[in-house]
């Protein structure tokens, strides 16, 4: 079965008639929903918001941690014709109203009582109508405010039979590919978020090429962790459920650890920052003798195998066999030790982050796409991999290099436009021709002989020194970041006469060190202020600079007294850096680093 639209993924799940479409934990347990259950859930919301008069294209917003009824509330909603506005919880209460005010919703689903108390603040400025709350959290059945009513979700399917109503059916399989099914709001690394318009047919078209290769069945589970209102996750999210995978839910990414480990599941689909974090964690369990020589040992063994791991095979050297009792089954394991396949998407992998993988007998399947592309636009398989890239573009996309190296894509995956933003939508575009033009992704890239995409940086983000020299800093920011003592790392030098770079530490580590080195601290400003601190800093730069052209080596570091994080808004939800947040937070550190240079520089001449 080809899909057409989304509801077509509702039809078949249900048609599958799973034990185990998902998993969800409830009172330390995981509990199954079966595809049954998920119909009478998805039924009853459906009918719900028919009876509350939400028609085709109106827009109802989600604001909620991973969870079964966030997709109850989404597939429902696409049902009965509407338009579903993803919202980040992360999102302050006045970023919240901008997207509820700019896309117009009418009725929200919240997830607790904290973000129930978060979207009474500012409904009153907004169009909607209806607050759905998904806890059972005792509700006076008061307007919430004048004119808007607060819903227990629970209330929706308590009684709901498993099949739709025949209207809502029949208003279901009435829905074109061409029918707007989501305004998802990007995370603005650029600036103000702007809501970009896909269709069912972008998205499905996307399923119907992404997963191609790959082995996805029922019996298989995968952890739903990335946040929804990230059209990664939700797209695959959506292509697990078309799959029959079962989707397990992970509300805070904190549990991921211990749920990895409790459902043992057979994909694994993360951001770049999660393997990372998966990486680092794994040298410092190495810590200490005899542990770090065998875990060297180790991995300079797979080093050896990498080709036969890249090309999907199990090494059968002794040496590999031995190496991978001893490390790499460990680190699977801390992983729930049968994942059979590895995704990364949302943000550049990392050339040495995939070599390390591939080391301990791991490959990493990398991807590449945006929001505006539903979102894949190339992605390595088990069956055409190479490392270094993002992989093939898949067979209904095409995409070409402009004359300034920016990647240019166009096909059925290809957003609408943004919401209210014409002008806007004919400047994403090549010569501003929207319907089936070619789409300006942003990116710098390549296609290599072979039909593999690579991207090499952002076009906004390439810096461009005052001597004339680009420097792409995003290669130079994955390094430092394999670095244990470094939490985030932002390079500096647009317009300047040299590259530097700020470095958030991971300060767990960082103040660990600094107790061993006997370097006293009372506050993280006097701590990264430390002569010793700077100079193990500057010891970690010099070492990289090693690597690099003269051109792009790190003539300064800047430490910061701050934890880099989404709730603080200098990283995205995906985890990437927003570089123009951090340039003006620390404009004046950035100035006087710089002056500093300048002084130097005059007084040693």
């Amino acid at each position: 079965m080809t899909l057409a639209t989304l509801n077509d993924i509702f039809f078949k799940a249900v048609e599958r008639s799973l034990d185990s479409l998902m998993l969800h934990r409830e009172m330390g347990k995981w509990l199954p929903i079966s595809s049954q259950r998920f119909a009478a859930m998805v039924a009853g919301t459906a009918q719900a918001l028919e009876r509350w008069g939400i028609r085709k294209g109106d827009r109802v917003s989600i604001l909620s941690e991973n969870r079964p009824e966030w997709s109850v509330a989404d597939i429902a909603s696409l049902l009965v014709g509407a338009v579903t506005v993803p919202l980040y919880t992360t999102l302050t209460p006045e970023q919240t109203a901008f997207v509820l005010k700019d896309s117009g919703a009418r009725v929200i689903f919240v997830s607790s009582e904290q973000h129930l108390r978060k979207i009474l603040s500012i409904v009153s400025s907004t169009a909607v109508e209806k607050i759905v709350v998904m806890d059972r959290i005792q509700l006076n059945g008061e307007p919430a405010a004048p004119g808007i009513q607060c819903v227990s979700m629970h209330d929706l399917f308590a009684n709901a039979t498993t099949r739709l109503a025949p209207k809502i059916e029949a208003k279901a399989r009435a829905i074109g590919s061409d029918d707007l099914a989501t305004i998802v709001y990007t995370s603005g690394t650029t600036g103000n978020s702007k809501g970009a318009m896909l269709t069912h047919g972008n998205i499905a078209s996307n399923i119907n090429y992404s997963l191609l290769g790959y082995e996805m069945r029922p019996g298989m589970i995968s952890v739903s962790f990335l946040p929804l209102c990230h059209i990664t996750a939700r797209h695959v999210d959506f292509a697990m459920l078309y799959h029959g995978v079962t989707l397990a839910y992970c509300p805070f990414i904190e549990q991921l650890p211990s749920v990895l480990l409790e459902v043992r599941p057979h994909t694994f689909v993360a951001v770049p920052r999660v393997y990372e974090k998966i990486y680092l964690q794994a040298k410092q369990k190495a810590q200490g003798v005899p542990k770090r020589s065998i875990f060297d040992w180790a991995v300079a063994v797979g080093a050896r195998h990498k080709p036969e791991v890249l090309a999907g095979k199990t090494p059968a050297s002794w040496q590999w066999n031995l190496a991978n009792k001893l490390v790499f089954s460990k680190i699977r394991e801390g992983m729930g030790g049968r994942v059979e396949t590895f995704i990364s998407g949302g943000a550049p992998l990392g050339r040495e982050l995939a070599e390390w993988y591939a080391a301990v007998g791991i490959r990493i399947h990398e991807g590449y796409g945006l929001t505006e592309t539903s979102p894949v636009v190339a992605v390595n398989t088990p069956l055409n991999h190479r490392i270094g890239t993002v992989g093939k573009v898949l067979p209904n996309v095409e995409v070409r290099i402009a004359e300034d190296g920016e990647i240019l894509a166009r096909g059925p995956s290809i957003f609408k436009g943004y919401w209210n933003r014409p002008e806007e939508t004919r400047n994403a575009f090549v010569d501003g021709i929207v319907e089936k033009g070619w789409f300006k992704t942003g990116d710098i890239g390549n296609v290599d002989a072979d039909g593999y995409l690579s991207v090499t940086d952002r076009k906004k983000d390439l810096i461009k020194t005052s001597g004339g020299k680009f420097i792409a800093p995003q290669p130079i920011e994955n390094s430092l970041k394999l670095n244990a003592l470094i939490g985030t790392a932002a390079v500096l030098g647009d317009r300047r006469k040299f590259p530097a770079v700020l470095v958030s530490p991971n300060f767990g580590l960082l103040e660990d060190w600094a107790r061993s080195h006997n370097v006293s601290f009372s506050s993280r400003e006097e701590l990264v202020a430390s002569p010793k601190v700077q100079a193990l800093y500057e010891q970690i730069i010099e070492e990289l600079n090693k690597n690099l052209a003269r051109f792009e080596k790190l003539k300064r570091v800047l430490l910061v007294a701050d934890e880099f994080s989404i709730a603080n808004g200098i990283l995205t939800p995906s985890m990437k850096l927003k570089r123009r947040v951090v340039e003006e937070r620390y404009r004046k550190q950035i100035d006087e680093l710089y002056a500093q240079a300048d002084a130097v520089s005059v007084h040693s001449s």
